[in-house]
């Protein structure tokens, strides 16, 4: 019986017959010892990610074997983009098996927020969202930082069985996995890793100690991220690369703030208020009076308004109201894009998104 190669990227079977089918690697390149698909070859050489077809049904088939099986769930999200992130209903795939909440880019995240404050934020945010968290803790695998607490922690619990990382596409988790197999093994790189969302395509098994291993899971899609709805270009300038640096804004109301082209807050009503926007660094906010918005908008969408420029402005889905009553200081969360606090209660806003991303309210983060 022949061996099943699988790609040391991205975990998908190795195949030679279908270049459109995950796992394809040319017939020359099986000799090697650690074999590559194209896929993971391109994305890892030159930042090409190439479309697989895999459906929401085979994630949904990875997630349902969680609750089978004897392990502990470490759930990744990006801190950054909490809302954005999270996984609704995963607490029902979970079973009875421990979960850890690992908030990742915490190096996003500006430096005077404590960070037991900022766990504690986490594990009641998560219960809000229906998950009881056993443990939380918080680490920048772009940096390499908190790994010694994650790893220990994930020893502690995990009580002598396999350990399953789980997350939503973008949050950083095959960066993670690579810290770890570095700590562990001193090899670099060994899985994919890409900004673009979907790069592990099926499981990927780390051995550990005591016979049990570690399984990386691809990341689940969640439909209401704003990375779905952009283009690359666009998606790399919102995505910041280092710590945000906040822009407070004091606005009258029938003022408006947009985020490019990409969102838009209007304050309906109140008194004067202070806005803090938390987004990229790169992405820089245009203030304008709410009666001149929608054609400011129509005209100068993909120019002034920007980004997305060019093709990937014409292509952007309609931007859509939600209308919020603020009655006590608030995040107002763009998920994907950031969010804005607002100190004060007693003021009416909407926000506007691309029809499909999600816009919500949150106890504020900072």
């Amino acid at each position: 019986m022949t061996e099943t190669l699988r790609c040391i990227g991205c975990g998908a079977i190795i195949q030679s017959e279908d270049k459109s089918k995950p796992g394809y690697a040319p017939q020359s390149s099986l000799t090697k010892e650690n074999v590559i698909c194209q896929r993971c070859f391109r994305l890892k050489h030159y930042n090409e990610i190439q479309d697989v077809p895999l459906t929401d049904d085979d994630f949904l088939k990875i997630l349902n074997e969680l609750g089978t099986k004897k392990a502990l769930i470490v759930y990744v999200v990006d801190i950054f983009d909490f809302d954005g992130s999270w996984l609704p209903g995963l607490h029902r795939f979970v079973g009875n098996n421990p979960v850890l909440l690992v908030g990742n880019k915490e190096d996003l995240l500006p430096k005077s927020l404590k960070r037991d404050k900022l766990t504690r934020w986490m594990r009641r945010r998560a219960k809000d969202l229906g998950l009881l968290a056993k443990d939380v803790t918080l680490v920048s695998a772009q940096k390499g930082t908190g790994f010694e607490t994650l790893l220990d922690r994930i020893e502690n619990l995990r009580n002598g069985s396999d350990v399953y990382i789980v997350g939503c596409t973008n949050v950083g988790k095959s960066t993670l996995i690579n810290q770890i197999i570095k700590r562990a093994s001193g090899e670099k790189d060994v899985v994919t890793t890409s900004q673009f969302p979907g790069t592990t395509l099926d499981k990927i098994e780390i051995p550990l100690a005591g016979g049990n291993v570690l399984v990386d899971t691809p990341g689940i899609i969640n439909h209401h991220q704003m990375a779905h709805f952009i283009g690359t270009k666009t998606l790399k300038k919102i995505t910041p690369k280092k710590e945000i640096k906040p822009i407070a804004y004091q606005l009258n109301e029938e003022q408006t703030l947009f985020f490019g082209a990409l969102a838009r807050l209007d304050f309906t009503s109140g008194q004067r208020s202070s806005f803090i926007v938390y987004m990229s660094n790169e992405l820089e906010p245009h203030r304008t009076k709410l009666a001149n918005a929608d054609h400011l908008y129509e005209t100068q969408k993909g120019d002034v308004l920007a980004p997305p420029t060019g093709e990937e402005a014409a292509e952007l889905p309609e931007l859509v109201p939600h209308p919020f009553t603020i009655r006590e200081k608030t995040d107002i969360v763009f998920s994907g894009l950031g969010w804005v606090t607002i100190p004060e209660g007693g003021v009416k806003v909407t926000a506007w998104v691309p029809e499909g991303v999600s816009v919500s309210v949150r106890e504020p983060l900072i």
